[in-house]
């Protein structure tokens, strides 16, 4: 009888499985599109933006460092393959104040057409035990981490909406799906843009909006060169034990989920509530819309 339940639920979830390409999205199209990349300056998001462009797409990098965008900005264009692409760069904070970070995506939009994707690329590490963090710590990586990805997405879901086309993706961290000895400000940071993704896919689903999360593995990047100088002898070790990738292995796959958004296995084996919840969010959208036709013919 035992046997015959395990069968059971493994044909159960493998249906799920099968049957979730069949209800996801269709792909989105890179040529020619517009992707907006923060953190695009070094790193996977320079790596995200050159995979973008090697497809046809006009990118928009934005960071802190004007040179370093400039000096992305030379080698993304080497992989153009039509005359017509454009690397545009636009330095500033994406953490600190959202009333600059609207107006740069507007500008953004108005020299490169409303933005296809997002992809919240923006982020650092600072690791260290508990009690010898300062406070400060917390509230930067929290500040970086997660509103750094809370503003750009803020400034480009409305015109998504309109539009009924759009991407959004989150590139958090296997840190933000496991806690880990001396990353107690980073791995909350990178937890927060799970709660921020999945709830933010519930609203935006409905007008055709998809959000995605990327859990990247260590990277060699600059950013976790500056990670090591910080750790502790345990979180070190514990790093030790598995390999590092390279950012273009990483920065392919995250736009390959991106474009071709899937149900992961827990994802599929939560269909039936996800199904029930966004059937619940469609029937308010269809009242309001109603509510607000009503209003107009009064």
């Amino acid at each position: 009888m035992l046997l015959l339940a395990a069968a059971f639920l493994v044909a159960f979830v493998l249906l799920l499985y099968m049957v979730s390409p069949l209800i996801s999205p269709k792909p989105l199209a890179l040529p020619g599109a517009h992707v907006v990349v923060t953190g695009g300056s070094s790193g996977i998001g320079k790596c995200i933006a050159i995979e973008c462009y090697k497809q046809g797409a006009f990118i928009t990098l934005v960071a802190r460092n004007e040179d370093k965008l400039l000096q992305a900005k030379k080698e993304i264009e080497k992989h153009s393959i039509n005359d017509k692409q454009v690397v545009l760069c636009i330095s500033v904070d994406v953490s600190q104040d959202y009333s600059q970070v609207e107006n740069v995506i507007k500008q953004a939009q108005e020299k490169l057409g409303p933005v296809d994707m997002l992809v919240n690329c923006a982020g650092m590490s600072l690791s260290g035990k508990f009690e010898d963090l300062e406070v400060s710590t917390f509230e930067r990586l929290m500040s970086v981490n997660y509103l750094g990805s809370v503003y750009p997405s803020r400034a480009v879901i409305t015109t998504m909406k309109e539009r009924r086309v759009g991407r959004i993706v989150f590139v958090s961290s296997q840190a933000g799906q496991l806690g880990l000895f001396g990353f107690t400000a980073y791995s909350s940071s990178k937890f927060a843009i799970r709660g921020l993704a999945e709830a933010l896919q519930m609203e935006v689903k409905p007008y055709n909006v998809y959000v995605t999360v990327a859990y990247p593995p260590d990277t060699d990047t600059p950013g976790f060169a500056e990670e090591n100088k910080t750790k502790p002898l345990e979180t070190r070790l514990i790093s030790e034990t598995v390999s590092v990738c390279k950012p273009e292995q990483v920065a392919k796959q995250i736009v390959k989920d991106a474009i071709v958004v899937t149900m992961g296995l827990f994802r599929t084996i939560a269909l039936f509530y996800l199904g029930s919840f966004d059937s619940i969010v469609r029937r308010c959208m269809m009242q309001r819309a109603k509510s607000e036709i009503a209003d107009k013919t009064a």
